[in-house]
């Protein structure tokens, strides 16, 4: 709060103000999350940028994520695929590949440079994919045979996207050891942490699938 005085005096009218401490709001408070200690509570949330022409991290990354982070603050790195096969969006981002490890580094150097925490968060896009973004043209893998509608973009087009490929039982623990490879190279790229978004696990109950993959 403020408190105003007004003084009158023979030269006029002066005001004074005077400040009494004002709890600052909770959004800017630091918070403990496990071992990591925030100075305040706004986090930079995944944003996918695609602007990582051939899926590896270009140098205006840098730019981007360091003019965004804090002392303190906590920044999560736009959908980063796992893999060959994880890619759902052209130029998104990939760590699976040392040249894509080494683009991350002077990127997350940045973010460090100011103090601030990054996560790196690993996803597989799953069947909302198409074939121009899979290796050799192949059908997305999934967890079911189920094609994605056809969705808006926010640009106005219209995204269509390539009947999936279930995957069998036995394929299944490549793309855990895909995740595991995945979160390794991102710490070795310097981030902190490598929270994974998963659109790889779809279920049913009846013909609604609650998760895209």
């Amino acid at each position: 709060t403020c408190q105003s005085h007004i003084t009158h005096s023979a030269t006029g009218t002066s005001i004074h103000r005077s400040m009494e401490s004002t709890p600052a709001p909770p959004l800017l408070t630091p918070h403990k999350m496990g071992q990591f200690d925030l100075s305040h509570r706004v986090v930079l949330a995944p944003l996918t940028r695609q602007r990582s022409y051939g899926n590896v991290p270009q140098p205006h990354a840098g730019v981007y994520y360091a003019q965004r982070a804090t002392k303190g603050g906590l920044l999560i790195a736009e959908a980063t695929g796992v893999s060959d096969t994880a890619q759902g969006y052209k130029d998104a981002p990939g760590v699976w590949t040392k040249e894509q490890i080494d683009a991350w580094k002077p990127v997350v150097d940045a973010v460090h440079a100011k103090g601030a925490l990054f996560f790196c968060q690993i996803w597989h896009a799953g069947r909302v994919s198409n074939y121009k973004l899979q290796p050799n043209g192949q059908a997305p893998i999934s967890s079911t045979d189920k094609q994605v509608s056809p969705q808006m973009s926010a640009d106005g087009r219209l995204e269509e996207f390539s009947p999936p490929r279930r995957l069998a039982k036995d394929e299944i623990p490549n793309v855990v050891d895909d995740f595991r490879e995945a979160a390794r190279n991102a710490i070795a790229a310097g981030t902190c942490y490598s929270p994974i978004l998963l659109y790889f696990i779809g279920h049913s109950c009846t013909t609604t699938y609650s998760i895209r993959f």
